[in-house]
């Protein structure tokens, strides 16, 4: 479930804070952050994913505490706690992959309860939540829809929860749009996903020879992108674009069942998305030089990609 752009994310950072380190203080094991800093993605969708559950199952709470006032009025006595038995609770806690998850992360002692009680309460505000209540039945369409609503609507809009999220995990910036995916493909899958299997051989694979091969491949990368650049002075090239050309240079050369299109179009838009203005049609204009000259030298070697699938 974590995309191979994500991995590129992860590699491109990791890459750029081995540039801009002194010399004098290398970093010992990049393989080591880059495994770390894909394991903190995954933490982070686990948290997400307990915090909405535990929305959910603040109604018990709730009920509790408000049937045990003083002088409980008929309101008190009577709290709707059918959301806490939602389809989505059951297979989530049910998980099995989820509640080892929660063994390795602990996500319990993160929680804001002052937090997790507010939105449980603007919950019960929606009209939507209301009406989900008042039906005698539970139909997947609407226990589906009431837990995307609090994941959507409610959670990532607020200020307060995002300020939390930002707080626990640096990496939500570059994650988020990522775990607005992750966490509704779960909503709908909860049942059936593997938590152990967001990051596959294949990915794992992928993530650490491109951080690899990108380190061991610097100088030839450079003996490349260098011609290319005519009137530009290579030193005042944004480094983030340099990261990104050799990145897409060694997927070109050395991973022969991602087609060149993908690889051109993903470096391309990593380029729009994190470095400056006019980087994705620097990075364009020198990556397509160099794909058509190691075309016709007969270098780039793919796999038929239908059949590697």
């Amino acid at each position: 479930m974590i995309s191979r752009r994500n991995i590129r994310v992860k590699v491109m950072q990791l890459l750029y804070v081995l540039e801009t380190l002194e010399q004098d203080a290398p970093m010992k094991n990049p393989v080591a952050q880059l495994d770390a800093a894909l394991d903190k993605t995954k933490e982070l969708f686990v948290y997400l994913l307990y915090f909405l559950g535990e929305v959910a199952r603040y109604a018990e709470s709730d009920a509790l505490a408000r049937s045990s006032k003083l002088l409980p009025n008929a309101q008190d006595l009577n709290v709707n706690i059918k959301i806490a038995g939602n389809d989505f609770i059951w297979h989530l806690l049910e998980n099995k992959s989820f509640q080892k998850a929660l063994e390795t992360y602990q996500p319990v002692h993160k929680m804001d309860r002052d937090l997790l009680k507010k939105i449980y309460l603007r919950l019960t505000e929606t009209p939507e939540y209301q009406a989900y209540v008042l039906a005698e039945s539970r139909e997947k369409p609407q226990e589906k829809a009431i837990i995307q609503l609090i994941f959507t609507q409610l959670m990532l809009p607020d200020e307060s929860f995002i300020a939390h999220i930002e707080e626990l995990f640096s990496n939500w910036d570059d994650d988020a749009d990522m775990m607005d995916q992750m966490v509704l493909a779960f909503i709908s899958k909860a049942k059936n996903t593997n938590l152990d299997q967001l990051m596959n051989d294949d990915k794992w694979s992928f993530a650490r020879n491109l951080l690899r091969t990108t380190i061991e491949k610097k100088e030839y990368c450079a003996e490349l992108i260098t011609p290319k650049l005519k009137n530009w002075d290579a030193d005042r090239i944004a480094n983030l674009d340099m990261i990104l050309m050799r990145m897409g240079i060694c997927e070109l050369l050395y991973f022969e069942t991602i087609p060149t299109k993908v690889t051109l179009n993903e470096y391309i838009d990593l380029a729009k998305d994190y470095s400056t203005a006019q980087s994705g049609q620097f990075v364009n204009g020198i990556l397509d030089g160099i794909h058509k000259d190691l075309l016709s030298q007969g270098k780039i070697q793919k796999v038929n990609f239908s059949k590697s699938l």
